[in-house]
């Protein structure tokens, strides 16, 4: 049983070596995305193949009987008998691999060289802690204290002159039950809430919102290894703003024009009545194509930035999305607009071999 465990341990290890050197490949697709489950995601790692024993029928021939040097098998098939023509390409093994998201994690700060983040201030909750140190007299059996138990008896015993000591015999009564109990002890636990943002207007394809979809499963897994407290909020417009669930926020698709203020208008509402900066760490990410209604909502969206948002939160990234429809001019203008804002990142996609880039420009900060 230890040899089989020995064996199976080192080929896991095997497959996640497989998975680390093929990592950049998942950062680009969306192989992983339907696969994720609440705590780990299920990855196929190709040509790879557990060793197993084949049975097959015993036919008799060559080691069973008479033959001569060079016969063929009977029954076996003759070269170039069989139906269909010949490869030269080996048969592809796919094995499905269950690793842990904090595991995926990891493997993520490694393939990009990620600083672990650092929370702003002091944006920390009182989480529920401590050790099982106290006793009570109520509780589960599976928690019961057998010697405290027994001393409460024998006390009760000698206090009531029933001490025998020829025939020292203690019977607990439900009296003298004790159980373990846990001291509370309110420990600092950081948490952080991501917006994501994204522009849903009639210019932002199918490929676009692949893109956001992908950078936004890493993004998530990242700040998951980094925070025990994690808040989604997932937030969608074209010329007005809503906040909807990740199976919309994925896949809606609208036709009206661009009002990128209107986003960055609810999700400053949102910090300001929930997500106040004194308890949280904020993350907004804003994916678009560039086009925009007006210049003027350009300079509107520019002075939220630069006035309410920016100095309440981590960092603010601003992902631009290339599509046959878009500008490209929003990514120019904030750049240009503010210039100097450390907490502000910007980064540009044409295709999905940008995408590792853009999450470690994201990221790379360690705010």
């Amino acid at each position: 049983m230890f040899r089989i465990e020995r064996d199976r341990a080192r080929f896991r290890e095997i497959v996640r070596g497989r998975l680390r050197s093929d990592l950049r490949k998942y950062l680009s697709t969306t192989e992983l995305l339907g696969r994720r489950g609440e705590h780990a995601v299920s990855i196929p790692v190709p040509q790879i193949e557990l060793p197993r024993f084949r049975f097959g029928e015993n036919r008799k021939g060559v080691g069973q009987g008479k033959g001569e040097k060079g016969e063929p098998v009977s029954g076996e098939p003759k070269e170039g008998d069989g139906p269909g023509a010949a490869g030269d390409h080996e048969g592809t093994h796919i094995l499905e691999v269950e690793v842990d998201l904090a595991e995926l994690a990891q493997m993520l700060g490694d393939e990009l060289g990620l600083p672990d983040i650092q929370p702003r201030g002091d944006r920390q909750l009182l989480a529920e802690g401590g050790r099982y140190t106290g006793i009570r007299s109520a509780g589960p059996q599976s928690l019961r204290h057998f010697r405290r138990t027994f001393r409460h008896a024998l006390k009760r015993t000698i206090a009531a002159g029933e001490w025998d000591p020829s025939r020292p015999e203690v019977v607990p009564i439900r009296d003298d039950q004790r159980y373990r109990a846990r001291k509370s002890c309110p420990q600092p636990d950081s948490s952080a809430v991501i917006f994501h943002v994204m522009d849903v207007s009639g210019s932002m394809g199918r490929e676009q919102k692949d893109i956001v979809r992908i950078k936004a499963f890493w993004i998530d897994t990242w700040l998951r290894s980094q925070y025990k407290n994690l808040e989604v909020v997932y937030i969608v417009h074209d010329a007005v703003a809503k906040i909807v669930d990740q199976q919309a926020f994925f896949h809606l698709r609208e036709s009206g024009g661009t009002k990128i203020s209107s986003a960055y208008e609810l999700c400053l509402s949102l910090i300001q009545e929930k997500y106040r900066p004194e308890d949280w760490n904020i993350y907004p990410f804003h994916y678009s194509d560039g086009d925009n209604w007006s210049a003027r909502d350009t300079e509107r969206c520019i002075h939220l930035l630069r006035d309410e948002i920016l100095p309440r939160v981590n960092q603010f990234c601003y992902g631009q999305v290339k599509s046959a429809y878009g500008s490209g001019q929003f990514k120019k203008d904030l750049e240009s607009a503010l210039e100097g804002e450390t907490n502000l990142v910007t980064a540009g996609v044409n295709d999905r071999e940008g995408i590792p880039d853009a999450i470690k420009a994201f990221l790379g900060k360690g705010r």
